[in-house]
């Protein structure tokens, strides 16, 4: 059974963390702006609060509450995306490209859909080796239509890898609606490769832990991958130039809507009041000192611009003739 309290801590966590966030993006401390993923927190939190540490998490370039649900330092995390070197990338994945391989955090793919292929690579190493790793793999909507994507599931069907897909179906594509865009269903696309795919309540983070905990056990006991479709809503913009732009793609009251279900009042609502604000206070005081630590730590040196840009010679493996 999952544990209510953490559920509601790592939500209100991940919600107070990306709010933080955008006052820095504001403030002109994140210069490359970023994706929030606020009103999606019980994705990351549900699904995360399955694995193992040795387990693996492919992210997307709206991943963050991925980050922090599996483990990834918070200051550290800040500091990456306001460009600075104490950052988990040395400043330079930033918002967008984060990876943190001491927590199994391999990769934030940016181009939408790739992801799917590495994390079959992946697990296919992990089955060669014997390892009982698992893989979760997140993406969006809008990676549906992308070839990449259908050639990951192809692999993880026919070798019956142990990875878990999981598609957080926010509704939109940047600005398109996934009504307009996907033929079929997507779930449909895991199933005509021999995957097991359900679609799942997103908001409710509990709903998603136990969907995602089948999907996991089964993978890690050898039977295969899963796909599952996340029902969810970011209640912001696909990336904070719209505080600018100030698209108009969707109406007021759909946002509402959805916001009627907050997964932060779903969490909350299954946990005593006095743990709740002792939880809410702690978080804010550790937030202090993740938004301090990130605000302090110095910038890269334009010197070391192409550091870690390019291999340091040309070492073949053993036993690799040339």
């Amino acid at each position: 059974m999952p544990d209510s309290l953490a559920l509601y801590r790592m939500i209100r966590y991940i919600r107070r963390f990306e709010e933080r966030s955008l006052d820095l993006v504001r403030a002109g401390e994140i210069v490359s702006g970023m994706h929030a993923c606020i009103g999606q927190e019980a994705v990351s939190a549900g699904a995360c609060a399955t694995l193992e540490p040795d387990d693996i998490v492919l992210s997307s370039h709206r991943g963050h509450g991925h980050l922090l649900a599996k483990g990834c330092d918070p200051k550290r995390v800040l500091a990456e995306m306001a460009g600075k070197v104490t950052g988990i990338d040395k400043g330079r994945g930033g918002s967008f490209h984060p990876s943190d391989f001491t927590a199994g955090v391999y990769n934030a793919t940016g181009t939408v859909g790739h992801g799917a292929g590495i994390a079959a690579g992946i697990a296919w190493a992990a089955k060669r080796a014997g390892e009982p790793t698992v893989v979760l793999s997140f993406f969006g909507d809008g990676a549906v239509t992308q070839g990449a994507l259908l050639e990951g599931f192809n692999l993880a069907g026919l070798w019956q890898l142990p990875v878990v897909y999981i598609c957080e179906n926010n509704r939109y594509a940047t600005t398109l609606p996934v009504d307009t865009a996907v033929s079929g269903t997507i779930t449909g696309r895991g199933e005509a490769f021999g995957i097991p795919s359900s679609s799942v309540d997103g908001q409710d983070a509990e709903t998603v832990y136990a969907a995602v905990s089948e999907a996991v056990d089964r993978a890690r006991s050898g039977g295969g991958p899963s796909l599952l479709e996340m029902r969810t809503y970011r209640y912001h913009g696909h990336h904070t130039f719209e505080l600018k732009t100030r698209l108009k793609y969707r109406e007021q009251s759909e946002i509402d809507e959805w916001k009627a279900r907050d997964p932060l009042d779903i969490q909350a609502a299954r946990v005593p009041e006095a743990d709740r604000l002792r939880v809410d206070a702690e978080i804010e005081a550790e937030l202090d000192e993740v938004v301090r630590f990130a605000l302090e730590s110095p910038r890269p040196d334009p010197a070391d611009a192409m550091d870690h840009m390019y291999a340091d010679g040309f070492r073949p493996r053993a036993g690799v003739s040339l």
